[in-house]
Order: C-alpha cells, then sequence, then structure tokens
C-alpha cells in the first residue's frame, strides 16, 4: 500500500519529457553530471574509470544449488532498497529455476554510503557484483531509478554476461526529478538534526505531514527511518540524505544520448504503466533509437508496476526470459 500511495502522489509531478529541464538550478546540475560526460566513446567503460562498491544482497537460490548461471538481478527505485522486491524474487526463483539476486545500489538499504552518486557510479557497482560472483548469462531488471541503472549497465558495453535487460516504467531521458523528491529529502534532513530532537517514528511522521498530506507516501519514506534503542538519542536515516540532496540532477538525467556508438542490441523488455507518465509517447522512439530490439508492453497501472500487478509483471518476465514471447 506504501508504494501505491507514493505512486498516486507523485504522479502529478512528473516532468513533461526527453530533456524536459524545469529550472537553472536544475539544468546547470545536468550539465555538470552527465552532458560532458557522455561525448566521448571512451567513457562507455564504466568498470575502469570509477572504483566500485561492494553492494549488500539477498540470495535466492533454487533448490539444485545453482548460484551463477543464468542468474536474474533486480534494482529498486529511489528510496527503496532490495526488500521491495522480496515476495516477487521468490516466485522468479520459483518460476525461473535461477538463482535470483536483490540488490541494495549504493546509498541505499545496507550498501555502503558514498560519493559520487551518479548512474555511471551505480553501474559500475552492478558490473563488480556480477563479475566478483561469476553470474553468468544474466538477466538485470530495474525499476525507476534501478531501470536506469540498469541501461546504463547495458550500454556501457562491458558486461559480456548479460543476455536480457528488462526495464520497469522509466525511459532514459535526461530530465529533473520531481520537486517532491527534494522536499522529501530536505524535510528528512530537518528530522535527523540533532537540534530538532526527534526520537520516535511518530515525531518524524509528524514532521513530514508538512509537505505529504499520503499517509502511505510516509510511511513508504519513513522505512529508511532508524530509531535508537536510546531514549536519549535522535533519529537518523539509513540512507545519506545530504548525498542524495547534491545528487538529484544527476538521478534525474541520464548518461548516453542516442547515436551510433551508444547502443545495445540486446533482448530488451520494457515495461510501462498506462496510468504512469515516466514513459511517455515521445520516449519510446528515444528507447529504441538506443535500445533497437526493445519490445515494449503495457500493464493497467501506474509507475509501481510490480507492486500493482505482481503476478502479471511476473509472468511478462519470466516469459520473456524464457523466450517464450518472441
Amino acid at each position: 500500500m506504501a508504494l501505491l500511495g507514493l505512486r498516486r502522489a507523485l504522479l502529478r509531478r512528473l516532468p513533461a519529457g526527453h530533456r524536459h529541464v524545469t529550472s537553472t538550478t536544475c539544468r546547470v546540475g545536468l550539465q555538470n553530471a552527465y552532458i560532458l560526460r557522455v561525448a566521448a566513446p571512451h567513457r562507455r567503460n564504466v568498470s575502469t574509470q570509477i572504483t566500485p562498491v561492494d553492494l549488500s544482497s539477498d540470495a535466492y537460490i533454487p533448490p539444485h544449488g545453482n548460484t551463477t548461471e543464468g542468474a536474474l538481478v533486480i534494482l529498486h527505485g529511489i528510496f527503496g532498497s532490495k526488500r521491495n522486491f522480496a515476495s516477487l524474487c521468490k516466485a522468479f526463483m520459483r518460476d525461473l529455476n535461477r538463482p535470483v539476486y536483490a540488490l541494495d545500489l549504493r546509498n541505499h538499504g545496507s550498501s555502503p554510503k558514498t560519493r559520487p552518486m551518479d548512474y555511471l557510479s551505480m553501474a559500475a557497482d552492478v558490473h563488480h557484483f556480477v563479475t566478483k560472483n561469476q553470474l553468468e548469462d544474466i538477466s538485470l531488471l530495474g525499476h525507476s531509478m534501478g531501470g536506469k541503472v540498469a541501461m546504463t549497465v547495458a550500454l556501457s558495453g562491458t558486461l559480456p554476461a548479460l543476455s536480457n535487460l528488462i526495464v520497469s516504467d522509466i525511459s532514459p531521458t535526461q530530465t529533473c526529478l520531481p520537486p517532491a523528491f527534494t522536499t522529501y529529502l530536505k524535510a528528512m534532513a530537518h528530522i535527523e538534526d540533532p537540534a530538532s530532537a526527534i526520537r520516535t517514528r511518530e515525531q518524524a511522521d509528524d514532521i513530514l505531514k508538512g509537505v505529504e498530506k499520503n499517509l502511505a507516501v510516509r510511511q513508504f519514506l519513513l522505512t529508511n527511518l532508524k530509531t535508537p534503542s536510546d531514549s536519549s538519542e535522535t533519529v537518523k536515516f539509513k540512507i545519506p540524505v545530504d548525498i542524495l540532496l547534491e545528487a538529484t540532477p544527476a538521478i534525474g538525467s541520464f548518461p548516453f544520448i542516442p547515436g551510433p556508438e551508444h547502443q545495445w542490441h540486446g533482448r530488451t523488455l520494457v515495461v510501462k504503466g498506462a496510468k504512469s507518465d515516466y514513459i511517455k509517447d515521445a520516449n519510446v522512439a528515444l528507447l529504441r533509437e538506443l535500445f533497437p530490439n526493445a519490445r515494449l508492453e503495457v500493464l493497467d497501472t501506474g509507475h509501481w508496476v510490480h507492486a500493482e500487478k505482481p503476478n502479471e509483471f511476473k509472468k511478462l518476465v519470466v516469459d520473456f526470459i524464457l523466450g517464450q514471447r518472441d
């Protein structure tokens, strides 16, 4: 329910389309984060330019014990964690009879808190996880921010083990995040400021009420809250609020623009929510420029496709990976 509420609250605050920039501050941030980085093809090799971090993960291993072959690797969205896909991971492992790994991206969940927070760095972390664990013939699934990470991994061209790309309700646009995200992060910074003397979840929720009336959205944000065991201490968030605040232009953007050197010709499934504006009609052409073999499927949902229609979403992904709908 928290995911559904977050989707409803954010759908009204979405950016318009490819390369839409709503403010001078955001435009400068996008330029600093990416536009200078995508011009040269030699920048594609994310594994050699960035020092990756070891990502926290949950593994779902089939009864026969295979831990590497045909693995499905799943990436969450902003403010999320590997726990968001726990139920689906078990179902994917059962139906595919393959290992499934849900990751915490950097600055989320139990993974390291570090700068920079951009797609090339997050893609390098995923590349590191795959190679360190010797995964083969992998399928990479990402939702929202995680979908942009997955697309960056594919377009970097450095992961021969990648066989299938699944993108859930996001397009490779260079945009600004909706203002709500910055508003939430500023409220979270206030909550964990020791001067605010916030010691309980209820007190933190009272502050969030000032910027978000939807209870489900607040509950989702508060999944990141750590309450102290000592009543004299104040609360903290699991996510590094300061890093995410300064990284909002980078998170809204994307490190690749269409061109012959920026394409991935592998098997690609894009799942769009019919009631979501994260993939607009104009974005479909952009998707096909970068991913010529992309197949678009639409489910009657908002942005949180996997949460709203889990069975239908699972069937699409399983059939695609098993090659039953080519």
